[in-house]
């Protein structure tokens, strides 16, 4: 069955709020197997919500509109639809008196424009909101679905999942199941190239994307039971991780900082980071996760020159011959913040984030990471380009792969 799915408000035109709502209901409508082709979003005008109606059935068999059920005068979704399928609006009087229950709890009187939110399409079905106060609708109509849902995602969510998907699940046989392989340290152009056969096979389907710095690889099956369709997704897994498996750092939406700190929690070890380039970032990346006060010691930002003398130890002498910004001043940063917390690992950055550089002779983009893991003494030449800030999340997250690579 195709769907199409119709995001009704001129606040998303003009870009006041985002359209989750579409995101959330097209990973919805992929899990349960639905086809879905094409999303449209339109302001709150009669003849263009009615245009886009026309155009999605004359190439969908389901509508599913979000938006457009307030109680204001240009809220009207409810109102259009109604008149596309030659129907009437039939006012509900349960639903009125749960709205004027609303506005009894809060003690203020009901503006009689709310009423409109309590009317249904005629010979619909009505689906209840229990977070709000606009109902929605479900109609079939000569061969054709149309799911009414709120704008509001805390509305709209809540409705899909107790009101709408037990009543379209059944109409689809089989439904689609999807694993997801995460990678990083090869571009997804690379990725390509690597499984370009995978990728003109049907059923499973193999997707590569990038996202965050990262690149994704979705694996669907389709399958009229969950255990069908994961047979055939865990023999391309497989074949996979042969051919891309030192850069497959985890699957589903485990992050590469999540997958470290398990590393760090299996064997025990501490951990302690100075940072200058990076000012924070890399702490922060680990320190966001629950639990990481059990590995992780200090982090500190040892941005100049002085602060790395006096934090950490790191001889005027050698910053004079080596620069700041050198292999050896990054393994001296990891070591001594290692020993100062009597940790395990030391990780330090350091390098020239741009936009321009006070060394002529080192580029922006220059990074070195020193790894101190016990007792051993390492470093990481980088050279990245892009902005300021891509270049240190760049730095960030290439630390943590190696640091995930070693461990």
């Amino acid at each position: 069955m195709r769907v199409e799915l119709i995001a009704v408000g001129t606040e998303l035109l003009l870009g006041d709020i985002t359209n989750t709502n579409g995101q959330y209901l097209s990973k919805k409508m992929a899990e349960s197997g639905f086809a879905l082709y094409y999303q449209t979003i339109v302001g709150d005008n009669e003849k263009r919500i009615t245009e886009a109606l026309r155009i999605a059935y004359s190439r969908a068999d389901m509508v599913i509109t979000t938006g457009g059920l307030g109680p204001t005068d240009d809220d009207i979704t409810k109102e259009v639809c109604a008149t596309f399928f030659n129907k009437s609006l039939v006012l509900d009087p349960y639903s009125l008196k749960k709205i004027e229950a609303m506005y009894q709890q809060r003690n203020v009187p009901m503006p009689d424009i709310n009423k409109k939110q309590a009317y249904y399409i005629d010979e619909s079905q009505i689906l209840e909101n229990h977070n709000g106060s606009a109902i929605g609708c479900y109609l079939q109509s000569e061969g054709k679905h149309l799911i009414i849902l709120p704008g509001p995602p805390s509305e709209m969510i809540p409705m899909y999942e107790n009101e709408v998907f037990p009543l379209i699940s059944p109409l689809q046989e089989e439904t689609f199941f999807s694993n997801y392989l995460n990678i990083f340290g090869i571009g997804e152009s690379s990725v390509n190239d690597f499984i370009r056969d995978l990728l003109q096979k049907n059923n499973p389907t193999v997707a590569p994307y990038a996202k965050d710095h990262y690149v994704k690889l979705r694996i669907t099956a389709s399958g009229t039971s969950e255990n069908i369709a994961q047979v055939e997704i865990d023999h391309i897994k497989k074949e996979l991780y042969q051919r891309l498996g030192e850069h497959i750092f985890s699957e589903g939406d485990c992050s590469l900082e999540e997958v470290v700190q398990k590393k760090l929690t299996e064997h025990s070890y501490k951990i302690a980071i100075a940072e200058s380039c990076t000012g924070g970032l890399l702490s922060a990346k680990l320190i966001r996760l629950p639990g990481i006060s059990n590995t992780f010691k200090e982090g500190i930002i040892a941005y100049s020159n002085a602060s790395k003398n006096r934090s950490l130890g790191i001889p005027e002498t050698l910053l004079k011959k080596h620069g700041a910004v050198s292999k050896e001043c990054a393994m001296l940063m990891a070591k001594n913040i290692a020993l100062q917390n009597y940790a395990d690992i030391g990780i330090s950055t350091t390098g020239i984030a741009g936009p321009s550089s006070d060394h002529t002779e080192k580029p922006v983009g220059l990074v070195y990471v020193g790894y101190y893991i016990n007792g051993k003494e390492d470093y990481q030449e980088l050279r990245l380009s892009g902005s300021r800030d891509k270049i240190r999340e760049m730095t960030v997250l290439t630390t943590l792969y190696t640091l995930l690579k070693k461990l």
